[in-house]
This record gives structure tokens, sequence and C-alpha cells, in this order.
């Protein structure tokens, strides 16, 4: 590509491509993608972005191709790639001068320099850092700005390489130029504070930004590039002087407002500083270890001391916690119990760790816990912002120093819940809140305190009568008490007291106490999601008796809390009352059922909270079985638009909509239009193939059971044609699921269910016979075959004819390889119904003069007789074998407590059974009459069974014994 002639073509091509209008934007962008691969394209690219009195669109679509092309082709081994002559005269032009005007294409050529520099630096590019050095050394402004740009670019693309050979030439880099990084870095430092001082705050803004700039040179330098960075006197000296100029730099904000631009960039660059330290401890924990004691002096200073007031702010106050936290953490730093193993440095940093956290030092930290209790106990309706959103931050770190030190602070805090015995005086705020701040770090340290603090006879004797304080200005204790309460509970707490906690939360709940009810509610939610199995097992029976009060209660603070979050907490609440009683709650939901379409209608523009309504109603309908019908006129809206995809709601809503969708149709007593009619939203659910798919699989499956003839002649044609689709591009589990549509519609309709999903069964029977590599899959393909041999032969012997005139194969042939591979592969089905099924089906063959099933005689009596071992019990008395999957009559199961009660669908499910083979015929009688059948003659059946193992033959009699 010649550069003259070809700049004015691509400089055009590149000013449409900018157009907002797609019929001049696409020629355009086709175009420029065929010249990626031309040599010159790069060249030409390059003198435009680089020309400043070009339109700034055209130039920044000029350096991002030029940066694609980069990704693309410019290593050597690329198809395509760039000749080395035109690199070497790109990389020239690159640096030839740092004067770019405008931000955004000025860290756009930094970037693709450093993309360059990853190939190409140092070998190839050995000019690249030092023109670097020397051109953030000039005095022009802007040139000193992109130059040091670009070095913090190249350096930071040079420090991710992880090959042990560019790991070495970057140590070497790092070395070679670490001096010159210090120094950079101390004079923009010096000129910033200096002009700080002057009142020049253009320069100031200016300064700052060389300062934060060769401040991340240095970050990537120090973490990543030594080895041994202890070693090192400048590495030590810079780390060290760090703390000095942080101090510095925290004086310095104290003369800088908070609104003022600079002063923003200034808390930016004091971050930074923190992240350099905390990057070096990550990466080099033991030659961090000089650091340790001027680090940990440096952070409790400026956090719990007054040092910091009036200069630190949250994200600094977050990091100094961060960095006791990892030092008190690290385990580099934690000596093996068997202190002969542990290595020199660890007891070194450990000797230095330990030396800090002396007894006097713990008891001041959680003694200023107590003394200063506002700033771990800012309401949740108020207080300093910066300090609640400080607060989760503080509670981990006294949470890490708790558990590493806690022989020493248990005997500490035990020792301040003594002297908080009885009764506070509610006027003495003080006092209120020392006792708030304790209560919450016994909270925090409950799992530590497990063996030190008899929580039940503490709940009895002081919290229960704290909760009981109705005061007022007694409201952030009761608040306190029951979130604690909260916390034990999963730690030890009594099963036989949660009646008395079940009191104590209902008179709050009657004394309207917003926030001690949000804790409270916090408690009912573990009480009733606590795992039935472990030691905090809700009991049904010790709730009923408060169920009546405690729910009328939770709906009137439904209805009279206005915050979106607060009615969430309060509907999920809810909604595990109704799930844990079950249709115990059926007396009590009327309120809420007439409540609800209302909250629904006012949370239109609040997503979120439809779902926690979606929840509500889920548990509802389960609690309220079939009578959920009555909730139709509102239910059924719901799940329309729930699951609608058209609706933008849905991006929210359609999880929980597919499973309230789903209950309502196990639990409905019978199939309505308008409960039909959804039905018509599931095409596009199936075209989604997200993870919602088998939900929406087992709705369909809950149609089929609700009512298959209905619902068949409605959207069979459709469910077909969908499941052809899907069957192209799915899962094997998502194969698996949509034959086990097929399978059960042809359970419930064996005579239509063939003739309606016909377009599907050619490629199920091709699959037997190529014999399917998925187990599970041929399991599957087998239940559907087996079905339409035993229960629809006439369909089987068309599908058959069918197959031979496809595969231009005998009629014969086809049915002699189907019934190889069936006995082949029956220990791919591990169903027991599946397995007897499968033996039905291929006794249904006999007794039969075709030559091709009497060959297959032998594997035809093997699988009987592994079905036969399948099903048959002995009765111990009298000797004889019964069919146990049999099944006469339908009995309502005896449901346990802690059962939930059978759904209308598992009712179907029953009724179902008494019509199928697998459960109304017997194997063990179809098999002898199969045998005994004189189609062939005694010698022609005599024949046949001499073909079969006399092992199987011996027994098939034993089985046989009676008949």
């Amino acid at each position: 590509m010649d550069l003259n002639s070809a700049s004015t073509i691509v400089l055009q091509v590149l000013t449409q491509a900018t157009s907002q209008d797609t019929a001049v934007l696409k020629p355009a962008e086709e175009q420029l993608k065929q010249w990626e691969t031309q040599p010159g394209f790069y060249s030409v690219l390059l003198n435009i972005f680089t020309n400043h009195s070009l339109d700034v669109n055209v130039r920044w679509l000029a350096v991002l191709y030029f940066k694609n092309g980069i990704d693309r082709y410019w290593r050597r081994v690329a198809p395509h790639a760039l000749s080395e002559e035109e690199k070497t005269t790109l990389r020239a032009g690159l640096i030839t001068n740092f004067n770019e005007p405008v931000n955004q294409i000025a860290t756009q050529i930094s970037v693709l320099i450093a993309k360059v520099a990853r190939v190409d630096c140092p070998r190839q590019w050995p000019e690249l850092i030092p023109t670097l050095l020397e051109s953030v050394k000039v005095q022009d402004d802007l040139r000193q700005h992109r130059a040091l740009l670009t070095f913090y670019h190249v350096t930071k693309t040079l420090a991710s390489k992880r090959l042990a050979a560019d790991r070495k030439l970057f140590y070497d880099l790092a070395s070679g130029i670490y001096s010159f990084a210090c120094s950079l870095w101390n004079h923009h430092n010096d000129t910033f504070l200096q002009q700080v001082c002057t009142g020049d705050e253009a320069a100031a803004i200016n300064s700052l930004e060389r300062t934060l700039l060769s401040l991340k040179v240095l970050r990537k330098l120090t973490v990543h590039g030594f080895l041994e960075p202890h070693k090192s006197v400048e590495v030590m000296g810079f780390l060290h002087a760090v703390f000095e100029r942080l101090k510095q730099f925290l004086e310095c904000s104290r003369s800088i407002r908070a609104e003022n631009v600079c002063r923003d960039r200034l808390e930016k660059t004091i971050i930074l500083f923190t992240k350099v330290l905390l990057d070096f401890l990550d990466q080099h924990p033991f030659s961090f270890t000089p650091l340790i004691q001027r680090s940990l002096e440096f952070a409790v200073s400026y956090v719990f001391t007054e040092a910091g007031e009036g200069i630190v702010f949250e994200r600094f106050i977050v990091q100094c916690m961060n960095l006791i936290k990892m030092i008190v953490k690290n385990y580099a730093y934690k000596p093996s119990k068997n202190i002969e193993d542990s290595s020199p440095e660890t007891l070194e940093a450990h000797k230095i760790k330990t030396a800090f956290f002396t007894y006097p030092t713990l008891m001041e930290k959680l003694t200023m816990w107590e003394e200063d209790p506002e700033g771990f106990t800012v309401e949740e309706t108020g207080g300093d912002s910066w300090k609640y959103s400080l607060r989760p931050c503080t509670e981990v770190l006294f949470i890490d120093i708790f558990h590493e030190y806690n022989q020493t602070l248990t005997p500490v805090l035990l020792e301040m819940v003594c002297s908080l015995q009885g009764s506070t005086n509610v006027e003495d705020t003080s006092a209120v809140l020392i006792k708030d701040a304790v209560y919450n770090a016994v909270g925090l340290a409950a799992y530590e305190l497990f063996d030190s603090v008899d929580f039940d006879q503490w709940f009895k004797n002081q919290l229960l009568a704290e909760l009981q304080v109705s005061h007022n200005s007694y409201k952030p204790i009761r608040r306190r008490v029951i979130w604690l309460i909260g916390q034990w509970i999963s730690v030890k707490f009594k099963s036989d007291l949660r009646p008395v906690l079940y009191e104590a939360i209902r008179n709050l709940l009657q004394d309207q106490d917003l926030v001690s009810c949000i804790h409270m509610l916090s408690v009912l939610f573990f009480l009733n999601y606590s795992s039935p199995v472990d030691d905090f097992e809700f009991r049904t029976d010790q709730f009923l008796p408060y169920l009546e009060s405690m729910f009328t209660l939770l709906f009137q603070l439904l209805q009279e809390v206005t915050q979106c979050d607060t009615k969430m907490h309060v509907l999920h609440v809810l909604s595990c009352v109704i799930e844990r009683v079950n249709m115990q709650i059926q007396p009590y939901v009327g309120c809420l059922v007439q409540y609800l379409p209302l909250l629904w209608k006012q949370s239109e523009e609040h997503n979120m909270l439809r779902c926690a309504i979606l929840t509500t109603l889920i548990h509802l309908v389960q609690g309220l079985g079939a009578d959920s019908k009555n909730l139709y006129p509102f239910l059924l809206p719901v799940i329309q638009l729930s699951t609608d995809v058209s609706q933008p709601p849905h991006v929210y809503l359609l999880e929980d909509g597919l499973e309230l969708w789903l209950v309502t149709l196990e639990n409905s007593p019978c199939l309505t239009p308008e409960l039909l009619r959804i039905f018509q939203n599931m095409s596009a659910l199936l075209e989604l193939s997200s993870e919602n798919l088998k939900n929406c699989f087992k709705i369909i499956n809950a149609y089929i059971f609700l009512s298959s003839s209905e619902f068949l002649q409605m959207y069979a044609a459709d469910l077909c044609r969908s499941f052809c689709e899907l069957l192209k591009d799915i899962t094997t589990e998502g194969q698996v699921q949509v034959l086990k549509v097929v399978e059960n519609v042809l359970k419930v309709n064996p005579i239509l269910g063939p003739q309606m999903f016909q377009p599907l069964l050619p490629s199920i029977f091709r699959g037997i016979i190529d014999g399917e590599r998925y187990p599970v899959v041929m399991s599957t393909y087998l239940g559907i075959m087996g079905r339409v041999l035993l229960q629809n032969a006439r369909f089987f012997s068309l599908l058959l004819s069918q197959m031979a005139c496809e595969l231009g194969q005998e009629l014969d042939q086809i049915l002699g390889n189907m019934i190889e591979m069936w006995v082949d592969r029956m220990d791919n089905i591990t169903q027991p119904e599946r397995r007897k099924l499968s033996a039905l089906a291929l006794l249904s063959l006999l007794p039969s003069l075709n030559s091709v099933i009497q060959d297959k005689f032998c594997g035809i009596i093997n699988i009987s007789v592994e079905g036969l071992h399948d099903v048959m019990t002995e009765d111990p008395e009298t000797g004889t074998y019964k069919d146990c999957m049999l099944m006469c009559h339908f009995e309502e199961p005896k449901v346990t407590e802690d059962e939930e009660p059978p759904t209308e669908q598992d009712k179907r499910k029953k009724m179902l059974a008494l019509k199928d083979p697998v459960h109304t015929v017997s194997l063990q009688q179809f098999v002898y009459e199969k045998l005994k059948a004189e189609l062939l003659g005694e010698q022609g059946f005599q024949a046949l069974m001499e073909t079969v193992d006399t092992e199987i033959v011996a027994q098939l009699q034993e089985f046989l014994q009676g008949f």
C-alpha cells in the first residue's frame, strides 16, 4: 500500500466508518477489514492518528484499528504477519514525539506501545526504555506527562509476563531503572508538596498526576521486579519512604477542601501508597518482615488514635485495617505446631508480630471498642454514612484479631460482660452505647466463645429481661440483643427455649419497633430455615401456638413498612413460615391473599420486590394445595407476565415465575382454560435454551399428567416441532429431558401419543440400532420404544416398515438388529421400572414363527430372567415369589409431621400407575403365558429352550414354580 496515494483513501473510509448512518458505516467497516492484512496499512494509520489537525473521532478510530492489528498481526508466527521492515518503521514512529493533546487518544497510544513492547522489548526494541527515560526528564509538561503515561503502561505490561525468561528480563530492567524511577518519584512528590504550600492549585494538580504515574511505575517494579527484594537497599529504602510520604500527604490533605478536584486525586494517591504495601506483603511476605512493626504502628496510630483525627478518610481506614488483617492472618508468619519445623524467617516474623500484639495493646483495642462505642454502633437508620459503611470492615478485623489472640482476649471480653449485668440506666446514653458495643463483640465472637459462655443461662437470666424493657431510649439494646440471639442460635441455643423466644419476638412485633423487628426477622428466618437434620431443627409443634398471632403481626408489618427492602424481608419470613407449617397455614392466609394483588400492582417499578412476591406465592400455593385454585384470577396473570419473554420484566421474574407456574400445576385439581392458555408462552421459552430449560420440561410434564388429552390436542404439534429443533443442538442432559416428556406422553396416552410425536420416533429407533453411546440416552430410547412395542403393536409395525424403507433394508433384518442391540445394552437401563418394561416389551414378541425372533429367543429369555430377579420378592413363609411392582388400588399415603403432604400431581401419578402395565401386569405370569402358548408346538418350543443356558433355565423354573 503506497503511503501517499493510500492516505487519502484510508482517511475517507475512516471518516465514513464514524458515520451514524449504517448504509455508510457498514461498507466502510468491510473495506477496513479487507485492508487489515495489506502491507503499509498500519503505517497509514500511524500517519493519521498522529496528525493532530484531523477530526478526533477519525484519529480515535485509527488508533483502535492499529491497536487491534497488533493483537492479530504483530507476532512473526501470525497469519498475514507484518513485515519486519514495516514494524521497524512503526516502532520508530510511535516514539518520535509524545505530544498527543487528547487524553483518551494519548492513553490508547500508550497502551498500543505497551502491546508492541510485550512482544518486542527489549530484543527488537532496545531503544524504547532509554527513549522513555529521556522523555520523562523534559521540561515540556505535555511531553513529560505523555512519556510518563507510556512508561507506566509499558512497565505494567512487561511486569505481567510470567515465563521464566521474561521474568529474568524484567528483573534486569527493574534493577537498571529502579534508581531513576525513585528519583523521578521523589522529584514529583517534592514539587507537588511545594506547590500546595504556595497555593498554586493548577500546578499542584499537574504534579500530583505525575506523582501518581511515577508511583504506579514503582509499584510494578517493586512488587514484580525483584526475586529477593529485601536484599535491595533501594527497594527497602523506597518502602520505608512510603510511610514518610504517606504522613506528608495526609497532613497535606488538611489544607485542601473536600470538594476540591485536587483532594480527590490526593486521596487516590494516598490509597495507591497503601496498595504498594499490601501488594508487597502479598507477594513477598518474608521480604516484608522488616516492615511489619512499622506497618502495624502506622495503621493503628491513624485508625485507633487521635493522630488520624481530621485527616483520615474511609477508604484509607479500610486499607489500614486490611494491612493489619493481612499481617495477623498471614500464613507465612504462623509457626508450625512443632516449632523446629518452622523456618527462621517465619519465626522472626512471628516474633515481631507477637511483640506488637501484647496484652496491654490488645486490652487497649478492646477497651477502645467499649469506650468509643459510637464508631461501632451507628444506627441503621441514621448516623454518619462513612462510619456505617466502615462497620463491616471493622468487625471483620475484630473477628480476625480475636481468633488469633482468643486466649488473651476472651477473659477480657467476659469481664466486660460481667460488669454489664443487670439493667442499664436508660437515661445514660453512654452506658447504653457501651453495652451495645460489648454485646456486638460477643455476637461477632460467638464461635470463639462457644466453650466460655453459657448462652442459655445468659439468655434466661439477662437477655430476656432486656428484651422486655419498653423504654424508647432502650431501643438500641433491644435491637442488639435480638441480633445477638440470632448470632448465637447457630452456635448454642437449646430447642426448649424457643417458645420463650417466640413470646419475646411476638412482643417486639406488637411494639412495632421497626429495627428490632428487622433483626427479629433474621432470627426467625434462621429458626425456620434450619436444616431438619442438624441440632437446630425447627419443631412445628413449638411454633403452632404462636402461628396465628405471629402471622397476623407480620402481615400488619408488611402493610405498614414503606421501604422495598423491608417489605422483601418481611415477605421472605412469611414465606418461610408458610413453607414450614405447610397446610396448617390455611386458616390464616386470607388477609395475605387479599393484599398481595394490591402489593403486586404497587410494585410495578420494583422487580426485586415482585420476585419476593413470587416466592411468597410459591409457598402459598404449596400450603393451600388444591384450594390454590381460588387464587387463579390473580395467580395466572402473574405467571403469564413473569414467563412472557416479550415483556421486559421477565429478565427479573422468569426464574421465580417458572417455579410458581410449576407448583401451580402440581397443586391444580383440574385444567382450566386460562391455565391451558398460559402454555402459549412455552414455545419462546424453549427457544431460549437457558438454564431454566429444566423447569420448562417439568412444566410440560405437569400439563401431561394434569390433562393429556386437552393439552396434547392443542399443543402437541408445536411441542413436537420445538423438540425437533432442540435435539439438533442440546446437551445430553437436555436430550434426556426431551425424551422423558415423550416417554410420559406414551405412558398417559399409549394409543394417540406415538402418532402425535411420530416425527421424533425414527431418530430414536435409529439411535437404538446404531448403539447410542450415552447410557442414559440409550436407556430412555429403550423406555420409549418399549412402550410403543408393548402398548401399541400396530404403530410399532408401521414404524418398522417406515425404517426399513428409509434405510433400504429388510424388515426382519432391522427388527433383528434392534432386538440384538436391546439385549446387548440392557445394562444401560438402571431404573427397575424400565427394566421390567423392556422384559414385557420383548416378551410381547413371543411366541412367534418369525425366524428372526426365534433367533433372538435366548436373548429375550435372558432379559426376562434378569427382569424377574429385579422385581420378584420371596415370601419367607411360603417360599413363593411375588412381583413387588404390582399395584392393585390407590392408597392415601400416611404423612408424618416432617413430611410434605402429597400434591395433586403426586395423586395423579399414583392413579396413572394403576393403568401402567409395569404396575398392573405380573412379569411372572406374563413369562409363563408366553412360554406356554402352543403356537410353536412342543418340539419347536423345546428346540428354542435348548438355546438357553442351563443355569438361566434353572433360575426361570424356580421363578415359575406353582404355575
